[in-house]
């Protein structure tokens, strides 16, 4: 078998601790930094940016969008839809606007999702309730204009989970233009004998039916035009590394004929800073989407 159910207990766990791999803080030093960092961020954002704070979209209490508006709103526009991380049992929308300044500014408006975390939410509902938050944009936010994900560890696999929506089963088809996935676990069977599945209480079943990697739809018509970039950090695990390796492996290998995965899904796993451990700063989200903003914006002038 190889790789990680050759790992002992406590290798395993250490791989998929990412708080452990940063060179310049603790583990619980560089958490903390995190959400000081991000929630001042937020804080921030939200006084400077036209909003609309907590727009529910189903009837979940996690269930709520943070929405920031463009500077100039009167017109289409695209949107950067950010799904946070926290191993699916911290964090929040709440912590999620940091990089609305910089965004609006340029004409983009940008959506942190929330969702309920474990233990009160579980895997397929956190799926489930993230793909029907891209579904209530689009049918209540006409003048949205193209969509742009981007996930951070636990958020890079929802955002890589919305990918392989099969829309039909809810009534639209978002035109999701691009995503960055930064730090993700697309197979979760290793998260299983670990830690994390402590709150999320997983089965074998419920980890395979919500792991990206292995429901990977390179037809699916909502990623026709989409270009996806898998960013890893200098120091992730190297568990982390090949999960994201693996993921853009098996998505090119199912590239031969569809349109927009042949071209869409660049191949490749890049550094992304020089320590992105469990800390995503905002000029990362910046730098990966420049070029596709660039784009969406230029074609709405």
């Amino acid at each position: 078998m190889g790789g990680w159910r050759d790992m002992p207990a406590e290798e395993l766990e250490q791989q998929y601790s990412p708080s452990r791999w940063s060179p310049r803080m603790g583990p619980e030093e560089v958490i903390q930094a995190h959400l000081a960092a991000t929630a001042a961020g937020t804080q921030r954002a939200r006084a400077g940016s036209q909003t609309s704070l907590h727009v529910p979209y189903g009837n979940g209490d996690g269930e709520k969008l943070d929405i920031y508006l463009p500077t100039d709103p009167s017109g289409t526009f695209p949107v950067l839809v950010y799904i946070h991380g926290g191993y699916w049992q911290c964090l929040s929308k709440d912590e999620s606007g940091f990089a609305a300044p910089s965004l609006v500014s340029q004409g983009v408006g940008l959506v942190a999702v929330g969702y309920d975390i474990a233990p009160k939410g579980h895997m397929d509902a956190m799926v489930l309730q993230v793909r029907r938050s891209i579904a209530f944009l689009v049918e209540r936010y006409n003048r949205i204009r193209g969509f742009y994900l981007c996930g951070h560890s636990a958020g890079a696999h929802l955002a890589a989970m919305v990918l392989s929506t099969d829309w039909t089963e809810y009534g639209v088809m978002p035109d999701i233009k691009g995503a960055v996935l930064v730090s993700g676990v697309y197979d979760l069977e290793p998260i299983l004998h670990t830690y994390v599945n402590d709150a999320l209480n997983m089965s074998r079943e419920v980890a395979q039916r919500n792991s990206p990697l292995l429901h990977i739809a390179p037809a699916a018509p909502a990623a026709a035009a989409c270009k996806v970039l898998v960013a890893v950090a200098q120091h992730d695990s190297p568990e982390f590394r090949r999960q994201s390796r693996e993921y853009v492996l098996v998505s090119t290998s199912r590239s031969r004929d569809p349109p927009g995965w042949e071209e869409g899904l660049r191949p490749c796993v890049q550094l992304a800073g020089p320590s992105l451990c469990w800390i995503l700063p905002v000029w990362i989200t910046l730098t990966l989407l420049r070029s596709c903003l660039r784009t969406a914006t230029s074609s709405l002038r």
